[in-house]
């Protein structure tokens, strides 16, 4: 059992570097709440109290954010292992931006607030690992605000995914009318037509009633933006 413990705390990267001690301590005070969730079930929901430190170990996860005030829906695909939304745990809102639902079998692990105190934070490795990983997040927001609405109209319909999305990578979901995500990237409902429909036709997308589905976003990337 402890070697399990052990393996699956090494799997994630604010774990990383402890000593095998620190982990034993760790593993004999806090609790840790190994959980599985079945295909289509809820892991969490956008607007909740953020009231854990969640982990995707294993399988995969639907990511979805909804905007009401714009009326879309973006989805995504991701894989474990993945520290799911570390930075909503503190600060003035603390609540999960999407919901997370299971897109196969999937192993969570949860870690209640209180033991961030209590406990982890006891230890300074954990402590530089959390706070490069907040960094690391805030700083790769802050550099996509620059890039938004700037440039041709295949770079403001990446951006518009680049900007939202968690990664840059595997299967995007947008479930929009054509009307907004013309206004919202600010091009014309014709030019955004036509983008879509010779992005259909390389197979880079695929358009459903009022959804679009990118089945790889490193491909489209490749295309709409071009290397200088």
């Amino acid at each position: 059992m402890e070697i399990t413990m052990y393996d699956n705390l090494l799997l994630l990267p604010l774990f990383q570097g402890l000593s095998k001690n620190d982990l034993t301590s760790i593993i004999e005070k806090v609790k840790f709440n190994f959980l599985t969730y079945q295909e289509g079930e809820n892991i969490l929901l956008q607007g909740n109290t953020c009231q854990h430190l969640c982990f995707l170990l294993s399988g995969e996860m639907v990511v979805k954010t909804s905007d009401a005030e714009h009326g879309f829906t973006l989805s995504e695909v991701l894989e474990g292992p993945y520290i799911i939304e570390p930075q909503s745990l503190f600060g003035m809102f603390p609540v999960y931006t999407a919901t997370y639902q299971a897109h196969s079998q999937v192993k969570i692990l949860k870690i209640d607030k209180s033991f961030i105190f209590s406990e982890l934070n006891n230890h300074e490795i954990f402590r530089l690992n959390y706070l490069n990983i907040l960094s690391n997040r805030s700083q790769v927001a802050y550099q996509k605000l620059w890039q938004s609405h700037i440039g041709t109209l295949n770079e403001k319909f990446h951006r518009f995914f680049f900007l939202r999305c968690q990664k840059q990578e595997g299967k995007k979901m947008l479930s929009i009318t054509m009307e907004e995500l013309s206004r919202l990237i600010n091009e014309t409902r014709i030019n955004v037509s036509r983008l879509l429909n010779e992005l259909q036709s390389k197979e880079l997308i695929q358009l459903k009633r009022k959804e679009i589905v990118i089945p790889d976003f490193e491909k489209l990337t490749e295309y709409l933006v071009q290397p200088i």
